[in-house]
């Protein structure tokens, strides 16, 4: 999955509400997602773009992880090693 598409994935609020629903209860049937939901099971069904009955649907984290990692780790690297270095000091340590 590109990451174009992660971001259009993760804009809608639906998407996001299935996603912490997965990521509260890892392995849902999508009678269980569609439980939750104030919307049809084929609506449900469309944002999973998955057709099924009772398929266990999972977390994938991979793409999210990857933006994580490209678009906010490197904007952290600098404040932690910042942070690892004051820590080193304030305990007696050579950074």
């Amino acid at each position: 999955m590109s990451m174009d598409a992660v971001f259009r994935a993760l804009a809608d609020p639906t998407r996001r509400l299935l996603l912490d629903s997965l990521y509260a209860r890892n392995g849902q049937t999508l009678n269980a997602l569609c439980e939750h939901m104030e919307m049809t099971r084929q609506a449900v069904t469309k944002h999973l773009a998955i057709l099924g009955r009772e398929k266990e649907h999972y977390l994938n984290p991979v793409p999210i992880n990857e933006i994580a990692e490209r678009w906010i780790g490197k904007f952290e690297r600098g404040r932690l090693a910042a942070l690892s270095d004051l820590k080193k000091r304030l305990e007696g340590e050579e950074p």
